[in-house]
């Protein structure tokens, strides 16, 4: 029994130093690891399909049954931003997790436009591709206003609707991002490594801490493409300051859920009465001591919302 315990421990001790040696001389693979593990524990695998000349790469797992769910991320994330958010659901739903243009691995270029209607149109052709006529469409952030305009132009290939802190709105208060915006200043973009810190806290109301090693690689990733994202985030902004789609909410048929973190620096909490009054077949939920992305702080909680809305409808 000794021995056994002994041989433990040492395969224990062997394994912390490969993790450490991996972290120190490589984090970038044990970065990837460690996605693919949560990736994994989700029932979730890595696909592409072609349009054209562009590689769309996205997640899918769950049940091969029934209307899939498609869940779009928000600026400046990527299809694993629902990982953590997919092993609570998989086991009732097919899930289907893309790179939006711009983002993750999907085209990057800087000459094209980015507004939402034109990734509307662009999430659509990635659809009809995938043969998929009909979908529970959701998102967060920016991935919402863009299912939020998925909705209006394509009615009849929305199932749902689920919103979690979507952009292009406006509601009666505006947010510590909105008032940064009206002054010409991008509170999402990093200008250093230090600078990942303030924007895990704008984010979420309670960030997890990162390992200095993945916070260099996060900041790289933000900076190899700084120019792309600053061009992608007023695009965004012009159009909920300026063209917000309030007015329009009358005319969406289908069921919204509309999830929210009541701390939510970027888009403020005031949004949530505009969606609900404006959508006719609505039900909303303000999570308390949540930021931004609920599906990533609160990931079991939000879940069992959704798969209550799902439920019902």
């Amino acid at each position: 029994m000794m021995t056994i315990i002994y041989i433990l421990m040492a395969l224990i001790a062997g394994l912390i130093i490969v993790l450490l040696l991996t972290y120190y001389a490589f984090p970038k693979i044990l970065f990837a690891s460690m996605t693919g593990l949560v990736r994994w524990r989700g029932g979730m695998r890595e696909k592409s399909v072609r349009l054209g000349d562009n590689i769309w790469p996205y997640l899918e797992g769950g049940r091969d049954d029934g209307v899939p769910i498609v869940l779009l991320h928000g600026f400046g994330g990527d299809k694993d931003n629902w990982s953590i958010y997919a092993r609570h659901m998989t086991r009732h739903h097919r899930l289907i997790l893309p790179d939006l243009p711009g983002f993750g691995g999907n085209d990057r270029s800087l000459d094209r436009d980015y507004d939402i209607p034109m990734q509307s149109q662009r999430l659509k052709k990635f659809l009809d591709t995938m043969g998929i006529a009909k979908c529970h469409i959701g998102g967060n952030s920016m991935g919402g206003y863009i299912a939020l305009q998925f909705a209006l132009d394509y009615p009849d290939s929305t199932a749902s609707l689920s919103l979690f802190n979507n952009a292009g709105i406006t509601g009666e208060d505006k947010s510590e991002l909105v008032i940064a915006a009206e002054k010409g200043e991008n509170a999402l973009a990093l200008k250093n490594v230090s600078d990942v810190d303030r924007l895990m806290s704008f984010i979420a109301y309670k960030p997890v801490p990162m390992p200095k090693n993945f916070k260099k690689l996060f900041f790289a990733e933000a900076d190899a493409h700084h120019e792309l994202l600053d061009k992608i985030f007023w695009q965004i902004v012009d159009g909920s300051i300026n063209h917000p789609l309030n007015d329009r909410l009358d005319e969406i048929a289908v069921p919204t859920l509309i999830v929210w973190g009541r701390h939510d620096r970027l888009i403020d909490v005031s949004c949530v009465a505009v969606l609900n009054q404006g959508i006719r077949n609505s039900e909303a939920v303000i999570l308390e001591e949540t930021g931004h992305v609920p599906m990533i702080e609160r990931p079991r909680e939000t879940a069992a919302i959704h798969r209550s809305f799902f439920a019902k409808h």
